[in-house]
């Protein structure tokens, strides 16, 4: 489903998806404050961008701030695009956080560009 007339759907089912998001990494947060141990492997993972503005940089790394157990650390310029570095501390290991993450972008750029989805 893409297109402009499409857009306006998109961004919504994006913000609700979101909204599930935050709320699921907050109870996980919660949940590891609450009870003894420590269930939190924290770790930090290069994930090479699909967006290609300024502004959706800044979006995803927001978005990502924003969302309870991950931290938007910085961009790294390299030959052919940006990485941007994520404290994550809940993912099992490094490809499962970037994969998450990337899905995360994904979604976003689905949401908040005409034709939907990744650069070509």
């Amino acid at each position: 489903m893409t297109g402009p007339a499409t857009l306006p759907l998109r961004f919504v089912g994006f913000v609700f998806w979101y909204v599930g998001q935050v709320f699921r990494s907050a109870g996980m947060v919660l949940r590891d404050v609450a009870t003894p141990g420590r269930q939190a492997t924290p770790r930090v993972v290069r994930m090479p961008l699909q967006s290609w503005t300024d502004a959706q940089v800044v979006g995803i790394g927001a978005l990502i701030t924003l969302t309870p157990g991950t931290l938007t650390l910085g961009v790294v310029e390299r030959d052919g695009g940006r990485d941007l570095l994520v404290h994550s501390m809940y993912d099992t290991d490094n490809p499962s956080a970037v994969a998450a993450l990337r899905d995360m972008e994904a979604r976003m750029l689905n949401a908040v560009t005409v034709k939907g989805g990744f650069r070509p």
